[in-house]
C-alpha cells in the first residue's frame, strides 16, 4: 500500500482547499518543487499532484511549477487536473509524469479513456470524485448525474490502472476518510483503489491499512501532513509494516 502526499497547485503555489472550494484556500508553500523535494527527502515513494486551475479551466495551467517538480525529484509522480485529450496525456508522459489521473473527461468522453488505456497501458488512472454519491466534474464545480460506482465500473472495463476515490465532503475537512464507501467501492472492483479525502490522523491511516484486503492499494494525504497532525516518518513506518506483513 502506497502513501501519496498531495501537492495541489493553484496560481503556482502549493495549497489545500476545504471540501474542494476554490475560495477556501490555505497556502502552504509558494514553491511546489521545494515541497516535492521535501516529501522525497522524508522517504515518500510517490507524489500526487493536481493542477487545480487546470481542473476548472479544462487545460493545463500550472505547467511550469509541475515541470519544476519533475526536474527536482527522482520519485514517480501522478498528475491530474485539466488533462482532457490523448495529446495532453502523451505530452505529460513524455515530460516524465509516471501516471496521469483523468477526471472530467472520464464522464464526458469515456471512449477517450479507453483509447488512452490502450495507447499507454499502466499509465492511466481515473479520479472518481463523489459528492453525495454522484460524480463531480470541472474541478468539482459541477455535480453530474453519474453515480460514483457506475463510473468506476465503466472505467474498470476501459482498463484503467487505478481508481482514485474521493469523498468531496470529507476533503480537507479533517473529519476522517469515508472508509465504508471506499471499502465498498474497492470490493466492487478488481482495479486497485486509492483512497482520498479527509485523512486526519495516524488512526485513519491504520484503519485504511487494515482494509488492504478489500483492494485499497494506497491513500492520498494532504492537509494532515502539512499541519503536522500526521508525522511523515511514523506514517511511512506504518505503511512499511503493512508491506512486509
Amino acid at each position: 500500500m502506497i502513501l501519496y502526499p498531495a501537492i495541489d497547485i493553484k496560481d503556482g503555489a502549493c495549497v489545500r482547499l476545504l471540501r474542494g472550494d476554490l475560495n477556501e484556500v490555505t497556502v502552504y508553500n509558494a514553491d511546489p518543487s521545494a515541497q516535492g523535494a521535501l516529501f522525497e527527502s522524508q522517504g515518500f515513494e510517490w507524489l500526487h499532484i493536481v493542477d487545480l486551475n487546470g481542473a476548472v479551466e479544462g487545460r493545463s495551467i500550472n505547467e511550469d511549477p509541475v515541470s519544476r517538480v519533475l526536474e527536482r525529484v527522482n520519485i514517480p509522480v501522478q498528475l491530474g487536473g485539466g488533462i482532457r485529450s490523448i495529446a495532453d496525456i502523451e505530452r505529460w508522459l513524455d515530460r516524465g509524469i509516471a501516471r496521469v489521473v483523468l477526471g472530467t473527461v472520464a464522464v464526458r468522453d469515456p471512449v477517450l479513456v479507453k483509447e488512452a488505456c490502450l495507447c499507454f497501458p499502466g499509465k492511466v488512472a481515473v479520479s472518481v470524485d463523489s459528492r453525495g454519491g454522484y460524480v463531480a466534474v470541472e474541478g468539482w464545480v459541477e455535480t453530474s448525474t453519474v453515480k460514483a460506482l457506475d463510473l468506476a465500473l465503466r472505467m474498470e472495463d476501459a482498463g484503467v490502472d487505478a481508481i482514485v476515490f474521493t469523498d468531496i465532503n470529507r476533503d480537507g475537512a479533517m473529519g476522517g476518510v469515508n472508509l465504508q464507501a471506499t471499502v465498498d467501492l474497492a470490493f466492487a472492483l478488481e482495479t486497485p483503489v486509492i483512497a482520498s479525502g479527509g485523512v486526519s490522523s495516524l488512526r485513519d491511516l491504520e484503519a485504511i491499512r487494515d482494509q488492504k484486503a478489500s483492494g485499497i492499494a494506497g491513500v492520498i494525504c494532504g492537509r494532515a501532513i502539512y499541519d503536522g497532525r500526521i508525522d511523515a516518518p511514523a506514517a511511512l513506518a506504518l505503511f512499511h509494516e503493512a508491506a512486509v506483513c
